[in-house]
């Protein structure tokens, strides 16, 4: 179930139907449903802030909701709260702000996105940095995207002591022309390859520097 159909709400029950999975989207605005209408199997005009509106259409048989709300933070607490009342199993919310977030943690909500704030910081690396792509897995963990540096192309990975030396992991390689793969001990780097890094944000963030 995703309520709120802005553009993150929108973009996301579209691909989940892509992906093949059964979704009900629900907003308020009339236009909006009807827009949607011939895209979504299930899209209905209701006040996900009404009790009674979420009861009649049995959101309480949905083992997953989000709440993509943004604009309106008295609306999306509401409707986190609600879904909280009506023990759906799994809930996850848009915040706006890390205030809002912490609002939505303490309602009940299981799992916070905050988009805008999220992009920021990854669009932040990769325009500052050597780095071809950057996601942050964890509070303190990324996966880095780069070029290996001179130091380790013709080299067996095993002989480079990158864990030891630079806190760092090289879980995948793509060379030119092939499809990423899993790197081994035995894999040896060459120039105009892309490689997978795993570690710290901080030690990631330098090893992607080295040149």
């Amino acid at each position: 179930m995703v309520i709120g159909l802005g553009r993150f709400g929108t973009a996301l029950a579209l691909e989940l139907a892509r992906r093949g999975s059964e979704v009900l989207a629900i907003d308020h605005r009339p236009k909006i449903v009807q827009a949607l209408a011939g895209q979504l199997t299930h899209v209905v005009t209701a006040d996900a802030t009404d009790l009674q509106a979420l009861r009649e259409l049995g959101v309480a048989e949905f083992h997953r909701a989000v709440v993509a709300i943004g604009g309106d933070l008295e609306a999306s607490i509401l409707t986190t709260s609600l879904l909280t009342e009506l023990e759906v199993d799994d809930i996850w919310a848009k915040a706006v702000t890390h205030q809002h977030k912490r609002i939505l943690e303490r309602i009940g909500a299981h799992h916070i996105v905050l988009p805008e704030s999220d992009m920021g910081e990854r669009v932040a690396h990769l325009v500052s940095g050597r780095m071809l792509d950057y996601i942050e897995v964890d509070e303190n963990f990324a996966l880095v995207k780069t070029h290996p540096p001179r130091d380790i192309v013709g080299v067996p990975l095993g002989d480079t002591r990158l864990r030891s030396r630079h806190g760092v992991t090289v879980v995948s390689v793509k060379s030119v022309g092939e499809q990423f793969t899993y790197a081994t001990a035995d894999t040896v780097l060459q120039y105009g390859d892309v490689i997978l890094v795993a570690g710290t944000i901080a030690e990631a963030e330098r090893f992607a520097e080295r040149r």
